[in-house]
């Protein structure tokens, strides 16, 4: 009994050593080298942090950099855009200029080869109708020489008459005064034409407009007086009247509807409302041309005006 109470005794001696062992505070030196060790982690995370913070700023500062420089690549190559495009607008305009100067030439040029042909013709004429009447006089003077002598067959002249004097006046030829003058060919007509188209393209636009005023007064009925009023639109048009411009263009539409002048006066006058603002009704005017008057050099310039006012592909749709 005494020796199991002895063991139960040394049982809980033993246990209470170990227990106390257990449950015994760490030694200081092992709390300090982890706090050591947890103060370091610490301090490389808040490196990193900082280390990644500086890349952070330095890709966003390269990047500002970058946007920075592509915005003023952008606005130079905007600038360049508008200086180009004010460029191509500068060689347009001073190209249509040019086209229309030389187009009023060539106008000209041919309408002025019409009338030398016409003009070739009625000299053509006169001098067939000089002709005949020469060759008339030539056989009334023949026959008179071979008709019996008037002193009633002597061989001699009368007393009161001139050796070399010509037969009666009902017998010769007949005199200059006795032509028609209507038979004549209107030379006035083709002479104030063609002054007209040179002052005209001289510039003396004034007296081209009087000129080609007096030619359809006087001379309504000639196949160039179509061409005259076109032409009275084109002295408004150059002296920047283009209302005026726009009047003498219908009136050709209007009056003289078999006019060569007919896909000029609507090109001209489609342009001329574009110059007054009109853009709807020019537009239209111009489309009317490219469809009515296909491949035509009008055709052609209308389709360039056009594409210049902004309504290119679309000349056979209605305007809106």
């Amino acid at each position: 009994m005494r020796t199991r109470w002895i063991a139960l005794a040394l049982g809980a001696m033993f246990f209470g050593a170990v227990g106390g062992s257990i449950l015994a505070p760490q030694p200081a030196g092992a709390v300090s080298k982890e706090m050591i060790e947890l103060q370091q982690q610490v301090g490389q995370l808040l490196q990193g942090q900082q280390d990644l913070r500086s890349t952070v700023d330095s890709n966003n500062a390269a990047l500002r950099t970058l946007v920075q420089q592509s915005l003023d690549s952008v606005n130079r190559l905007s600038g360049e855009m508008g200086a180009l495009q004010k460029t191509v607008q500068e060689v347009q305009a001073n190209t249509g200029s040019r086209i229309d100067t030389m187009t009023q030439q060539s106008q000209g040029i041919s309408d002025n080869m019409q009338d030398v042909q016409a003009r070739v013709a009625k000299l053509a004429q006169q001098l067939n109708d000089m002709q005949n009447l020469l060759q008339s006089i030539d056989s009334k003077v023949s026959g008179g020489a071979v008709s019996g002598p008037p002193n009633g067959g002597n061989g001699m002249p009368t007393s009161g008459a001139a050796p070399n004097s010509m037969p009666p006046a009902n017998g010769g030829p007949p005199s200059a005064s006795g032509m028609n003058p209507a038979s004549l060919p209107p030379i006035s007509a083709d002479t104030l034409y063609q002054n007209a188209l040179r002052d005209l393209n001289s510039g003396h636009y004034d007296l081209a407009q009087q000129e080609f005023s007096d030619y359809i007064r006087n001379f309504p009925a000639n196949d160039l007086a179509s061409n005259a009023q076109f032409y009275l639109g084109e002295v408004a048009y150059a002296q920047g009247d283009y209302k005026s411009a726009i009047a003498g263009y219908d009136t050709v539409l209007a009056k003289y509807p078999g006019s060569l002048k007919l896909g000029a006066s609507l090109l001209k006058k489609g342009m001329a409302e574009i110059q007054l603002g009109m853009k709807t009704s020019g537009i239209r005017d111009l489309r009317e041309v490219v469809r009515k008057f296909p491949g035509s050099d009008e055709s052609r310039r209308a389709e360039a005006k056009l594409r210049e006012v902004g309504a290119a592909g679309t000349a056979h749709s209605p305007a809106r």
